[in-house]
């Protein structure tokens, strides 16, 4: 069985994908002439902005339930991966994916906006309502729906809590099913709390969490700031098949970087807008905007600190494919989080392994929240009649029971399986973008035409000729709360 799943892997994630979310991501910075860049400021300041509803979250809170999903293991295990079967320009290749992913993700999370629409007396949006609506393609949307169960109630949550359990068992000793069973308490409480306890509870953990590694990390360059300019030589030189040591995985660094970039930043692949649609907003592109604002948190800012951290202290080992290591600093260990707790450990011994357990333990646990949410929400739109709640109870249930499973089936397992939800979720929803691209760039032409007239920008869907925005006109005719 575990040979069929690593088959699946490699045809899932074929160079065919690669090329796809890149040049996805080349096409959406030209046809927005580059917004990641030209409105990076605007990103910031609509961070902050929009008030919360009945029906909806504050941009903010969206924004925070967007980043528990980015922000996970992919930032501590996923980095250190990267490094370890593409080598140091693996990095490289995870900036790239990260600046121009943020085109798509502004993309992604306009479409959720503009489509999305009130069920069960909440905002509920993403691909699967876009698919349906924009493209008119019912199946698809389904498929999209189903996949994406799934991946966010199945085969993500194990990766997640995995690296919890090994992270403590590693600091601590505690047994791995021990862990599990506290993870999941703590998991039962938030998400049958419903969709506002998962937004109060990102928007008080993410910023203490990132906050705290980024801290951590800055303490270490700082210590190391005369090596800044080798190691980004070194990032650089690797990602372009110049330096010697890693040349025979110039291939795999390209690869790599751009798998676990995908994974990391989630960019193109379809998750973040599900968040997005809950924001209320006055113009979808607002939250298109925060929402690629979060891609620079998460990519730039901590996998780049979490790379830095390891290189700097050369705690790391890089897989020959041929057989054995290019590089071997740490014989007997296997990559993961211990890549980043022994980089801790060099200046804090007393300290790497337990703080990046703590930090694996809210990176985590916030992010298979988010996966709760994103698989309620399909599971949402599948659902006709939202006064059943059987269903819902069911999914819990079974979210709850696949995070225990994760903490104790093997790592690489675990990611495989994490890799094909990522990448089945990243095939549909990047063509579907494609396809539906003109309503999200439409939207964005509208909100500079506004912003350069002086005034506050607000949707109407009529002025962009946007069909099946019914919960919008009803914002429109105020009967809304926006």
């Amino acid at each position: 069985m575990e040979d069929i799943i690593f088959a699946i892997n490699e045809v899932v994630w074929s160079n065919a994908l690669i090329v796809l979310c890149l040049g996805a991501g080349l096409f959406f910075s030209v046809k927005t002439g580059f917004l990641q860049v030209t409105y990076f400021r605007e990103m910031v300041r609509l961070l902050f902005g929009g008030k919360s509803s009945d029906k909806g979250v504050t941009s903010f809170q969206a924004f925070a339930i967007a980043i528990s999903g980015r922000v996970g293991t992919g930032n501590i295990a996923g980095v250190a991966t990267a490094i370890a079967m593409g080598g140091p320009g693996a990095i490289f290749w995870m900036w790239v994916i990260a600046i121009l992913g943020a085109a798509s993700a502004f993309v992604e999370a306009t479409l959720g906006q503009i489509f999305k629409e009130i069920k069960d007396g909440q905002y509920r949006g993403g691909p699967a309502f876009y698919i349906e609506k924009g493209l008119g393609i019912k199946w698809y949307a389904m498929l999209f729906a189903f996949a994406t169960i799934l991946s966010t109630a199945f085969f993500l949550p194990g990766v997640q809590s995995n690296s919890i359990a090994l992270s403590v068992e590693n600091a601590f000793e505690v047994p791995t099913w021990l862990t599990g069973v506290v993870i999941c308490s703590f998991l039962a409480l938030v998400i049958f709390g419903g969709v506002k306890r998962i937004g109060k509870v990102a928007e008080i953990v993410v910023p203490f969490m990132a906050a705290a590694y980024i801290l951590m990390a800055i303490i270490i360059i700082t210590l190391n700031i005369t090596e800044i300019p080798g190691v980004v030589r070194l990032i650089f030189a690797s990602a372009f098949n110049l330096e010697s040591t890693f040349a025979g995985v110039f291939g795999m660094a390209l690869s790599w970087g751009i798998k676990r970039g995908i994974y990391s930043n989630e960019a193109g692949q379809g998750t973040a807008p599900h968040a997005a649609a809950a924001a209320e907003v006055s113009h979808p592109a607002k939250q298109g905007l925060v929402q690629a604002f979060s891609v620079y948190v998460d990519t730039l800012f901590i996998c780049t600190a979490t790379a830095f951290m390891i290189l700097f202290t050369q705690q790391y080992n890089v897989v020959n494919p041929e057989g054995g290591y290019l590089v071997e600093n740490l014989p007997g260990i296997s990559y993961g989080p211990e890549f980043t707790q022994n980089a801790i450990g060099v200046h804090f011994p007393r300290l790497g392994a337990g703080f990046v357990a703590i930090s694996l333990v809210f990176f985590a646990f916030t992010t298979i929240m988010a996966y709760y949410y994103i698989a309620e929400t399909n599971l949402s739109y599948l659902q006709k009649d939202v006064k059943r709640r059987w269903p819902i109870l069911l999914l819990r249930i079974l979210i709850i029971i696949a995070t225990f499973y994760g903490t104790i089936r093997t790592a690489e397992l675990a990611w495989t399986l994490g890799d094909i939800g990522v990448g089945v979720m990243a095939w549909l929803n990047v063509i579907a973008i494609l396809l539906l691209r003109k309503p999200a760039l439409d939207a964005l032409k509208d909100y500079k035409e506004q912003k350069s007239r002086g005034i506050d920008p607000s949707f109407n869907s009529d002025t962009l000729d946007v069909s099946h925005t019914e919960d919008w006109d009803k914002i429109e005719d105020g009967k809304g709360h926006l």
